[in-house]
């Protein structure tokens, strides 16, 4: 087995390998969604959700693999 920093130094450059080029305009239409949803929770428009029902719905999805 290879030491820790060899084995996160693999998986970087595994992930590397795969990962999509940087895209300009797709990460720009998220920046806007963000500020979009942001502006909504401060209007009052989305509470968003309690962390012990995202995690149970989580883990339900897990489960069900």
């Amino acid at each position: 087995m290879l030491p820790e920093g060899e084995r996160l130094k693999l998986a970087s450059e595994l992930l590397a390998s795969v990962e999509e080029p940087y895209d300009d305009a797709w990460h720009a239409a998220w920046f806007e969604e963000l500020e979009r949803r942001e502006q909504a929770v401060r209007d009052g428009g989305s509470g968003g959700n309690a962390w012990a029902e995202v995690r149970a719905r989580v883990l339900v999805r897990i489960g069900a693999r």
